[in-house]
């Protein structure tokens, strides 16, 4: 059993992030799991449209994969810039779009740094320049994505985990592992399986087995955004902060911060799309009984 628990508490350590590296170029695992994504996303789209649960086409979810994917990266760059490391991206304004390093000579260090917050605004703005352009209904759009989006999101979490990044705090539990980039080498908890399983798995558990019963357009999105909300906020405290932040707020993370008003705008958008229902669902009801 000894043995079981210490290779697992080592197991960061026998695995490379790189796929494969040419010169100071190299192709990470993380960079896939962005791909293995949008993929299982685009599968569970076309599964849905062959049972006629969504009348749209392929074509259409491929189209917007695409506008998803460029407003993610962007929002998640630029959301990393703003949120987490305002000042060193304001005097290297480059660096937010480029993925060089240009502070200490020139060399390829790819797109470090992501914020999930900025990445999910970024993917909210160009889902509503889309359907706007499609002529779709954007709130029923977004129970279609909110239903996919979290299994996805999964195998973002596994990148992070691949890529020896964004470990938990210091801890005792067996469960714990040693992350070779961590100074300390402390035992620390695996906090982005944590995230893969709970934000990842079990928010696509519920979003899914309710993609057929919103009560009105909206409801998912606002149930994902209170949902992984309420998740994060309690994960974030397994979270080791960021060297550079700390906490904010007292006892708080930036991401617990972004976390809380995150939940807040799910509760108000399922209470104002709740009330236009219920408008809509009136003068409906007017119009046929003059």
């Amino acid at each position: 059993m000894d043995a079981l628990i210490s290779a697992w508490q080592h197991l960061p350590s026998s695995i490379s992030p790189s796929l494969f590296s040419i010169g100071s170029f190299e192709l990470r695992y993380y960079s896939l799991m962005y791909l293995v994504a949008f993929a299982v996303a685009y599968f569970l789209f076309t599964w849905r449209i062959r049972r006629k649960e969504i009348p749209v086409t392929s074509e259409t979810i491929q189209d917007y994969l695409v506008w998803a994917m460029v407003g993610l990266i962007a929002g998640a760059r630029i959301g990393y810039a703003l949120f987490y490391n305002f000042s060193y991206y304001l005097s290297n304004p480059l660096e937010v779009i480029l993925p060089f390093e240009l502070s200490n000579g020139f060399r390829f260090v790819g797109l470090s740094g992501m914020s999930y917050h900025g990445g999910l605004i970024g993917v909210v703005l160009v889902t509503f320049i889309f359907c706007h352009r499609r002529k779709i209904n954007p709130w029923q759009f977004g129970d279609w994505i909110c239903a996919a989006a979290p299994l996805g999101y999964m195998f973002g979490r596994f990148g992070n985990f691949l890529n020896g990044e964004l470990w938990g705090r210091a801890t005792t539990v067996p469960w714990g592992m040693y992350f070779p980039l961590d100074a300390t080498q402390s035992l620390r908890h695996p906090s982005q399986l944590y995230e893969a399983f709970f934000e990842g798995l079990v928010l696509f558990a519920v979003l899914w087995l309710i993609r057929n019963k919103n009560p009105f357009h909206g409801f998912s999105v606002g149930l994902y955004l209170f949902g992984y909300g309420l998740v994060r906020f309690f994960i974030e405290f397994y979270r080791e902060p960021d060297a550079h932040l700390g906490f904010v707020l007292g006892f708080n993370t930036m991401g617990q911060v972004l976390c809380i008003l995150m939940m807040l705008s799910g509760i108000a958008l399922i209470l104002w799309r709740r009330q236009a229902a219920m408008k809509h669902s009136n003068k409906s009801v007017k119009k046929r009984n003059p």
